[in-house]
């Protein structure tokens, strides 16, 4: 299995003046983060991926604390960035692996699986701090993806 995860609750886009790859999360996002890290350590066998945005490493953060991994930066995860970066690198990703991206990379890598054969189980979820688990088929594609909602928190 692979855990794909949209960054947690981040600052207001319009409001942030800096630049928008170090807009941080907010409060509710912190917390979000934290319950994604107890979810998902017992789960994070793996390598622990990010956007280089400093709210999708923040919403890995607490999870590489609890399992002592250290968060590596791939921009093919950035925002705006395709699904095409995003496919390639979950098919080269051992089981366990945990990646964190943007509102749009994630539905377009979705729905480029499901066109490539992966069957979505459940109705799917695109909202700040889900998680999608992919589970891989007995050729190593993925072929079956379920969403989970975002934490209560």
């Amino acid at each position: 299995m692979l855990y794909f995860v949209r960054h947690a609750k981040a600052g207001s886009r319009s409001e942030w003046d800096g630049d928008d790859s170090t807009r941080p999360l907010t409060g509710k996002g912190r917390r979000q983060s934290i319950a994604i890290g107890e979810w998902l350590a017992p789960l994070a066998t793996g390598s622990l991926i990010s956007s280089p945005s400093v709210r999708c490493m923040q919403t890995l953060e607490p999870l590489a604390e609890r399992v002592g991994a250290t968060i590596v930066v791939d921009k093919r995860l950035a925002e705006y960035a395709g699904f095409g970066g995003a496919v390639e690198l979950l098919a080269t990703l051992p089981d366990g692996s945990v990646l964190c991206s943007h509102g749009d990379v994630i539905p377009e890598t979705i729905t480029a699986l499901e066109r490539r054969g992966c069957k979505i189980v459940g109705e799917p979820e695109w909202r700040k701090a889900s998680v999608w688990e992919l589970r891989r088929g007995d050729d190593g594609a993925i072929s079956e993806a379920t969403a989970w909602p975002p934490p209560p928190r």
